[in-house]
C-alpha cells in the first residue's frame, strides 16, 4: 500500500490550503480516508476523515473551515482548508483503515502545513 500526499507548505492566517492524497495498491474496500495531523509536543489527531460511503467527520477545531473529499474510483482524499489559523500548524499526515475486519490501517509520509500570523 502506498500513500502518496501533495500540497501543503506555508500559508497565511485566513487564507487556504489544499492538500491531497492518492492512495494505490490498498487491498480491500469498504475504507475509510483520511487526514490526521501533528504539531510540534502534541499527540497525533484527527482531523477529518470520509468513509466510503460518503461520511464525513472533522475535529470540531476545523468543523465548518476544512472539507473533506474523496474520489472513491481514484482512491485519492482531499483536505481544503480555508480560514486558516497560526494553531493549524502541523504536519500532515493521509490514513488509510478499516475498523472492520479484516482491520487495516496505512499512514502516508507527513507533509508541512505552517500558517504564519
Amino acid at each position: 500500500v502506498q500513500l502518496q500526499a501533495s500540497g501543503g507548505g506555508l500559508g497565511q492566517a485566513g487564507g487556504s490550503l489544499r492538500l491531497s492524497c492518492a492512495a494505490s495498491g490498498i487491498p480491500f474496500s469498504n475504507f475509510i480516508m483520511g487526514w490526521y495531523r501533528q504539531a510540534p509536543g502534541k499527540q497525533r489527531e484527527l482531523v477529518a476523515s470520509v468513509s466510503s460511503g460518503g461520511t464525513t467527520n472533522y475535529a470540531d477545531s476545523v468543523k465548518d473551515r476544512f472539507t473533506i473529499s474523496r474520489d472513491n474510483r481514484k482512491n485519492t482524499v482531499d483536505l481544503e482548508m480555508n480560514n486558516l489559523k497560526p494553531e493549524d500548524t502541523a504536519v500532515y499526515y493521509c490514513n488509510v483503515r478499516r475498523t472492520v475486519t479484516p482491520l487495516f490501517t496505512s499512514w502516508g509520509q507527513g507533509t508541512l502545513v505552517t500558517v504564519s500570523s
